[in-house]
């Protein structure tokens, strides 16, 4: 799922992620009122009507509990109708660590908006854009991408996927914009960390399989 040649590319993003994610936090922490670019970017947005205010809540049913399960059940299905075992294992366990993470975050940071809920890092942001770098990654091993063709592909889907939730979830007023990046950043450091993960399990399995049943099974 993560071969070297992207590895090489999305090991850096990811940290560059995971320090976003934490100076956002910081910067932030405990705080209950939009910063100045939340304000402005909020009053630029604000007073969608028809039918893009229809898209934002359609798109915004896709994290809730119902329709972000759903998601995942079709993703796996797909994967294991292609026989890649090792994507449905990620699906499961890169948007759950994701939106794990995203959580224990919140608790964290302790960033709040409107009665007091809980916003940073935004789990819906988080959980879109996991599920569109698993089907990145899908395609680009698909296609044999790698290098920079493959880390442009992976990247673009993840921030088209993560700018429409994060819009959607300012349109709603459900986040502030700084809420939806850190979100956003928090997907891009946990999935790719899954999906070396998942190949450094799966590999050590498959190669244990040989000793025990005396043949070497294909890769």
């Amino acid at each position: 799922m993560l071969p070297p040649s992207l590895r090489a590319w999305l090991g850096p993003v990811a940290v560059l992620a995971a320090l976003v994610v934490a100076v956002l936090g910081a910067l932030y922490a405990g705080d209950g009122e939009p910063g100045t670019v939340d304000a402005r970017i909020a009053a630029a947005v604000d007073g969608v009507e028809p039918p893009w205010r229809y898209v934002a809540s359609a798109t915004d049913a896709l994290g809730e509990p119902v329709g972000a399960a759903a998601l995942v059940v079709a993703a796996v299905a797909g994967c294991l109708l292609l026989r890649r075992p090792r994507a449905a294992v990620l699906v499961v366990a890169g948007t759950g660590l994701t939106v794990g993470t995203t959580t224990l975050l919140k608790h964290l940071v302790g960033r709040t908006i409107h009665d007091g809920s809980l916003s940073y890092p935004s789990g819906h942001t988080a959980f879109l854009t996991a599920l569109a770098l698993v089907g990145a990654l899908l395609a680009a091993g698909g296609l044999g991408l790698g290098g920079t063709a493959g880390t442009s592909l992976v990247l673009g889907v993840a921030l088209a996927a993560g700018a429409l939730m994060g819009w959607t979830q300012v349109v709603l007023g459900a986040h502030y914009p700084t809420d939806t990046l850190g979100g956003w950043c928090t997907a891009l450091a946990v999935t790719p960390a899954t999906a070396w993960l998942v190949d450094r399990t799966a590999d050590r399995l498959q190669a244990g399989r040989p000793a025990e049943t005396g043949r070497r099974e294909p890769r």
